[in-house]
């Protein structure tokens, strides 16, 4: 088993209010890449601190209220909301009880305004800064920062879809990740993306930035523990998963069209895996019809779903945009049959390994369906490159991290 080198950076802050704000949902490739910074920096002798934003202030945790936020989200330990929850008029009824909590044991708390104060208590020379949740860094944060002795800046950048796809982005999310992207662009000491395509795309949109201090850290793949699947109507027939939120750039309404076509008894069945998501009304209203053969299993823990995926015919990913896509390589890992546009990013980290059909080319995909609908073909273990699954482990990626230090 390969071993995980110390940090040489001393101190680490990582911002973990993602995973404060997400931890009564089923993770998403972004939420659990953050977890992995939780985990492995927990495990590292080094000092840990945690920042996390809420509507009334700043709380900072130590190593042990970092491990205490982790075992709440994968079974919850607070089960109440306190008074400032209801002062601050949290919605969120998992999100106020995961700050209820959080504020009984935190090291130390402040309003906005008191926050460089709060890091200059606690924080050592020459802290690191992690920001892998691409949220809440913003002049009020970054000036804290920059009052602390020696910090150093670190941000984990998964895409630029909001500003390489606006269509697909609502105008209130397209504001926000462009404020966060120029604020990394101008004051990030480095950046961390999760594949080239990323890299390049990131290049290509600042105009601060340093291309040294831009570096390629492709996520580990999560351990993967097998589930009994839920039965239903699919049950003993072909079925093909879709995995992630809906929403517009996954291409979802494309998969419905196809299976205007599949209403037969021994025709294959579709489960799309996902919450609802943002902008998709017509696809919603399709699904409120209940196409044949169509299902919706919005709330399937990990590994119910995982166990789901392992016994399918196939993933379907037809999405039009990803930073890393995370279910595709779950599948190659599972030796799942997965079809997918032949995206940059899928081409960079799976090679050969899906079916690659455009989603212009309707035909390629009904027969690829078709044609797995009636045998299950695993992968053919060819990649282009260098890159291979058995490479995609959270070590690697710890271990090069900490070279960027």
């Amino acid at each position: 088993m390969q071993t995980i080198a110390p940090s040489p950076a001393g101190a680490h802050l990582l911002d973990v209010t993602r995973t404060v704000r997400r931890a009564g949902m089923r993770p998403t490739g972004i939420d659990r890449i953050e977890r992995a910074y939780i985990d492995q920096l927990i495990d590292d002798p080094e000092p840990l601190f945690g920042l996390v934003r809420t509507r009334l202030g700043f709380l900072l945790l130590d190593k042990h209220g970092c491990a205490r936020l982790l075992t709440h989200c994968d079974e919850p330990v607070w089960t109440q909301s306190d008074l400032m929850s209801w002062v601050s008029r949290t919605k969120d009824a998992a999100r106020a009880r995961t700050e209820s909590g959080l504020r009984k044991i935190a090291l130390d708390r402040a309003l906005p305004s008191g926050l460089t104060r709060m890091l200059r208590r606690h924080l050592p020379p020459g802290t690191v800064y992690l920001n892998v949740g691409q949220s809440h860094f913003n002049d009020r944060v970054v000036q804290a920062l920059r009052g602390c002795d020696g910090l150093r800046i670190g941000v984990y950048l998964h895409d630029t879809i909001p500003l390489d796809w606006p269509e697909f982005q609502t105008p209130k999310a397209r504001k926000a990740f462009s404020a966060f992207f120029a604020k990394v662009d101008r004051h990030a000491d480095f950046v961390l993306c999760n594949s080239q395509d990323t890299r390049s795309h990131v290049l290509s949109r600042a105009q601060h930035l340093d291309p040294e201090r831009v570096h390629v850290l492709l996520p580990g793949l999560p351990d993967i523990r097998l589930g009994a699947p839920p039965e239903g109507p699919w049950t003993g027939k072909p079925y093909f998963l879709a995995i992630g939120t809906i929403e517009p750039r996954k291409n979802i309404g494309f998969l419905l069209d196809l299976w205007e076509d599949f209403t037969g008894d021994d025709d294959p069945h579709l489960i799309l895996c996902g919450r609802r998501g943002w902008m998709n009304e017509d696809v919603f209203a399709r699904l409120d019809q209940r196409p044949a053969h169509v299902h919706e299993l919005a709330a399937l823990d990990d590994e119910a779903m995982w166990g789901l995926l392992r016994d399918s015919n196939g993933l379907l990913f037809p999405s039009r945009a990803e930073g890393f896509g995370y279910p595709a390589l779950e599948a190659a890992l599972l030796d799942v049959p997965l079809i997918c546009n032949p995206l940059p990013v899928f081409e960079e980290v799976l090679g050969r390994i899906p079916i690659y059909a455009t989603e212009s080319d309707r035909y390629a995909w009904r027969k690829e369906i078709e044609e797995l609908a009636q045998r299950r073909r695993g992968r053919s273990g060819e990649q282009n490159g260098t890159m291979s699954l058995e490479t995609l482990t959270w070590q690697a990626h710890f271990n090069q991290l900490f070279t960027v230090f």
